[in-house]
């Protein structure tokens, strides 16, 4: 391992861990601050709150390197996927058209929203012929 990478490892632990700190105290005072008065619930203690947040998140949003979330980014992303494959061998073009049809904007792009195809100054669709 080299020293640089060890260095900014280091340093990232460490942003990682008062990230961790200013959110679980910012946690603890908007809880006492509010919870006590409206609630009637006692108050909470920074472990507490360091404790809640860590509930939040599994709940939220599951274990972190969730093993099923891993399973299904590879089962769709993976090496053998004809999807995957498909999106590799388009062109620039190709995939840009292929996103913007995704989106719904392929018709307006191409004139169908706005009724080209349609005889210009065409005002009878719709009405009675007399």
């Amino acid at each position: 391992m080299n020293k640089k990478f060890a260095k900014h490892g280091f340093v990232g632990i460490l942003i990682f861990l008062a990230a961790i700190a200013v959110f679980s105290i910012a946690a603890m005072l908007l809880w006492n601050w509010l919870v006590p008065p409206i609630f009637g619930l006692p108050a909470i203690s920074y472990l507490q709150a360091l404790g809640l947040m860590v509930l939040v998140r599994i709940l939220l949003s599951g274990l972190p390197f969730n093993g099923i979330r891993a399973m299904r980014g590879a089962a769709l992303w993976g090496k053998n996927n004809p999807i995957r494959e498909k999106w590799m061998n388009m062109t620039e073009e190709e995939r840009n058209e292929f996103v913007m049809r995704e989106r719904g904007f392929h018709n307006h792009f191409h004139g169908h929203a706005r009724g080209e195809g349609h005889a210009k100054g065409d005002d009878t669709k719709g009405k009675e012929n007399d």
